[in-house]
C-alpha cells in the first residue's frame, strides 16, 4: 500500500514540475513580445498573458473594487478600477489592477488615491484572470465577502472582496469588459506599491520532491522484498523440521 502511495505523490510532483515548466516559458514568451497597444478593437490573436501593453482611456473611480491581499506579511487591498477606452456604450472597459495599500485600522478611513482626469495612458502585463486566492469559508457552503448586485455603492464606500470575476464585475457596473486584467506597472505618486509577484515556477523543487518519493518507494519495496525472503525461509525450515 506505501508502495503504491509513494509512486502516486511521486508522480504528482513531477506533473507540478512539468506545469510549473510550462508556466515559466509562458511568462517568458509573453514578456519578450513587444509592448502592445491596447485598444477597443485589437485583435485577440494579440492578447498574450505576462505580456507589456499600452492602453488609453478614462478612469471608472465609482466602479473600484478592494481585494483582500497581504504583502509582505502586511494585510491590505489590491485597488481594481475599470478604465474605459472610449465612450461608453459602444467602447469596452479594462479592469486595472492598480496596485496595494495597507489596510487601516477602523474607524480610520480609506485613503484617497488620487486618479488623473479625463483620458490618461498606462501601461502594465496583461494577465487572463484576476489571480484568486483560495476561500476557506467556500469549502462549507457559506456565501461571504460577494460583490453587490449593483455598483457604485452609495457614498465614498468601496465593496471588498476575497475574489473577483469580470463577469461579476460587468453585471454589477452595467459595463462591458475585455476578457483580460491588467496589472498596472511604473512608478506613480498614488500611493500604491506596484510590487507584483509572479506565479512559482521552481521545478526544481518538484522534481526534487519527486525523487524523494520514488527513493521511499524503493526503500519500501526493497523492504518487502526482504520480509517475503524471511517469511519464506522461515516457512521453509518449519516444513523441513515437521
Amino acid at each position: 500500500m506505501l508502495l503504491v502511495i509513494f509512486i502516486l505523490l511521486g508522480q504528482w510532483q513531477l506533473q507540478r514540475a512539468s506545469e510549473r515548466q510550462a508556466l515559466q516559458a509562458e511568462i517568458e514568451h509573453g514578456q519578450q513580445l513587444s509592448t502592445l497597444l491596447l485598444q477597443n478593437d485589437t485583435p485577440e490573436n494579440e492578447w498574450r498573458e505576462w505580456r507589456t501593453v499600452s492602453v488609453t482611456g478614462v478612469w471608472q473611480p465609482q466602479f473600484s473594487v478592494l481585494l483582500n491581499r497581504n504583502h509582505q506579511g502586511r494585510p491590505g487591498y489590491w485597488l481594481a478600477t475599470p478604465l474605459l477606452l472610449g465612450q461608453a456604450p459602444h467602447h469596452k472597459a479594462v479592469l486595472v489592477l492598480r496596485g496595494w495599500f495597507e489596510r487601516r485600522i477602523a474607524p480610520a478611513p480609506l485613503p484617497d488615491f488620487p486618479l488623473t482626469a479625463g483620458t490618461v495612458t498606462i501601461q502594465g502585463q496583461l494577465l487572463d484572470h484576476v489571480p484568486r486566492l483560495l476561500e476557506l469559508w467556500s469549502l462549507s457552503g457559506e456565501k461571504q465577502a460577494q460583490l453587490p448586485a449593483r455598483l457604485p455603492l452609495s457614498g465614498s464606500e468601496l465593496p471588498q472582496v476575497q475574489n473577483l470575476e469580470l463577469k461579476n464585475m460587468a453585471q454589477a457596473s452595467g459595463l462591458v469588459f475585455l476578457p483580460m486584467v491588467i496589472q498596472q506597472m511604473g512608478t506613480i505618486e498614488d500611493g500604491l506599491i506596484r510590487d507584483w509577484a509572479t506565479p512559482p515556477v521552481d521545478h526544481h523543487k518538484n522534481t526534487a520532491y519527486a525523487m524523494q518519493w520514488f527513493g521511499f518507494a524503493l526503500i519500501a519495496l526493497l523492504a518487502m522484498l526482504f520480509v517475503g525472503y524471511r517469511m519464506g525461509r522461515h516457512w521453509k525450515s518449519r516444513s523441513q523440521n515437521e
